[in-house]
């Protein structure tokens, strides 16, 4: 729950950008043709906002998996902490064991990286569609 009001600022924005960039055209068309309000939400707007939901995902995603401050100090159980609370123990105080280090940061890094190279394509896209164009 910490983790999705402390992304309701970033993801509002983003779909802000977005949805400014939805001609105002589509909206008045989806009104001729009989939509109501929430007929054009439901049939125009949402299926617009595929990348820009994906985009959301993906940056709620990668900010919660690499949280370490509310980690440490919300959950005090050690089974429920997240994986970056893990790869801070398995460093050593007198002797550093590089190849344990590393294999724990790319076991960690794994979902991101897979959630990036799946949907890189849209999250690359999404990005760029509230942009100003040239």
């Amino acid at each position: 729950m910490t983790h999705v009001i402390y992304g309701i600022p970033i993801a509002t924005l983003m779909f802000r950008n977005f949805y400014a960039e939805v001609p105002d055209e589509l909206l008045e068309a989806s009104l001729m043709d009989g939509l109501g309000l929430i007929g054009t939400y439901l049939k125009v707007i949402i299926p617009l906002s595929a990348p820009a939901m994906v985009v959301v995902i993906i940056w709620q995603f990668t900010s919660i998996w690499n949280d370490f401050l509310f980690a440490v100090t919300i959950t005090q159980n050690p089974s429920i902490q997240p994986i970056t609370v893990a790869l801070v123990n398995l460093a050593g105080s007198q002797i550093v064991e590089w190849n344990v280090q590393m294999a724990g940061a790319l076991i960690a890094a794994m979902p991101t990286l897979l959630l990036y190279v799946f949907l890189g394509k849209y999250f690359i896209k999404g990005l760029l569609a509230g942009s100003v164009k040239g």
